[in-house]
């Protein structure tokens, strides 16, 4: 049984003991992810804005794990304000339209209250890669 840890380099990761993504043998599981761009330590103050930017981020780590957005089995949403989920519908539809894993959101506070949106997957790797 295959396991590899992967990081962001978050100093959080080593705070509070946990990694952006685990991979255990074809299964992905990816921790929470805000829509920080971490290229710029910024954030939106759009709740669709960040939505596309977690699933960029997400993208990103899933091709580290040598896997992709289509391999996604599971996502899981969190809102802080339930009522923006609706915002998040067309791109969470450009990102996850045909894969339509199984997901649920729920609401519930956020550890920084500029973050509008929080996403975890958990991807199924195809025996071919």
């Amino acid at each position: 049984m295959k396991r590899k840890l992967i990081s962001s380099g978050s100093p959080f990761e080593t705070n509070i003991g946990y990694s952006r993504a685990v991979v255990q043998d074809n299964w992905v599981f990816v921790s929470g992810t805000t829509g920080y761009n971490y290229d710029t330590m910024t954030i939106s103050d759009d709740v669709a804005e960040q939505t596309e930017q977690c699933l960029i981020n997400i993208k990103n780590t899933l091709e580290q794990a040598d896997a992709n957005l289509s391999d996604v089995v599971r996502v899981t949403y969190i809102l802080p304000n339930a009522n923006e989920f609706e915002f998040c519908w067309p791109v969470l539809k450009k990102y996850f339209g045909e894969i339509r894993p199984a997901a649920t959101m729920f609401s519930a506070s956020l550890a920084d209250e500029k973050m509008k949106i929080e996403i975890q997957v958990t991807a199924l790797k195809s025996e071919n890669k």
